[in-house]
């Protein structure tokens, strides 16, 4: 018989306050291998606090989150600083303003990492980078610098320079946000066909399409609690609250 397969991310009773404000209130939460898990909701309803706690990005007052069969956070308590970044090289974190560093070329900017952190020779990581900047489409970019390259071209770099670190799990926070909506597609394009290959992902994203067509599972998050969460069809064609109901229609009514 074989085993049961873990969590590669498994939040239970989870808080974050900043101030007198609640931002998580007991959140529990699980991304399974392979598994691409969409977080949506309303803007302030506590989605990027819960993907940068996954990252350790910000501490976590309670709870317990476990991530890559590490414990992160216990009771509150956060590992200690290199045992966070030894965990971090298995976290790839894609954010909404790219962060890439200005006097870098982008095969710079992707092979960095790897070389300092996970001590690639200049060769292996120039090679991986190589690999990675063809799968995303900028193959012939390796030379530019990002003062160069359009928001779809800087986030594509971003992912690149992210499964750089041969990560087992992804997590995307709002990545198609601070692009122009010309833009928005080569980035979704990218993002679905790592969903293709098996990547474990966890997505926060205000594109109700991407998550109804990629999304193994949908978490509705609101006012700092996971409102609801199945399948795609479930909550967008038969939500169970009324509060994802209200959600949508806000969204469809923008849309």
């Amino acid at each position: 018989m074989n085993p049961p397969v873990k969590p590669i991310i498994r939040a239970r009773g989870l808080t974050k306050s900043f101030g007198p404000v609640a931002v998580l209130r007991g959140i529990d939460f699980d991304v399974m291998p392979s598994q691409v898990k969409v977080v949506i909701g309303p803007s302030g309803s506590g989605k990027s606090t819960l993907l940068r706690c996954c990252n350790g990005l910000e501490t976590a007052d309670g709870g317990s989150l476990e991530i890559c069969g590490q414990t992160l956070v216990d009771a509150g308590r956060m590992l200690p600083d290199a045992a966070l970044n030894a965990l971090r090289m298995n976290v790839g974190m894609v954010f909404q303003s790219f962060n890439l560093f200005p006097h870098l070329t982008v095969l710079g900017n992707v092979t960095v990492a790897p070389r300092k952190l996970r001590g690639l020779s200049a060769a292996e990581a120039d090679a991986t980078a190589r690999r990675l900047l063809d799968k995303v489409g900028l193959r012939d970019k390796t030379d530019a610098y990002p003062g160069t390259l359009s928001g779809g071209q800087k986030q594509r770099v971003a992912i690149a320079r992210a499964l750089a670190m041969q990560p087992q799990v992804m997590l995307f926070d709002e990545p198609t946000s601070a692009l122009d909506p010309e833009l928005v597609g080569e980035v979704l394009r990218v993002m679905k066909a790592l969903a293709g290959e098996g990547m474990t992902m966890m997505v926060v994203t205000h594109e109700m399409a991407f998550a109804r067509e990629v999304a193994d599972v949908v978490a509705v998050m609101d006012q700092g609690v996971v409102l609801e969460s199945g399948p795609p069809e479930q909550i967008f064609d038969q939500p169970l609250h009324a509060r994802t109901r209200e959600f949508l229609q806000a969204v469809s009514t923008r849309a």
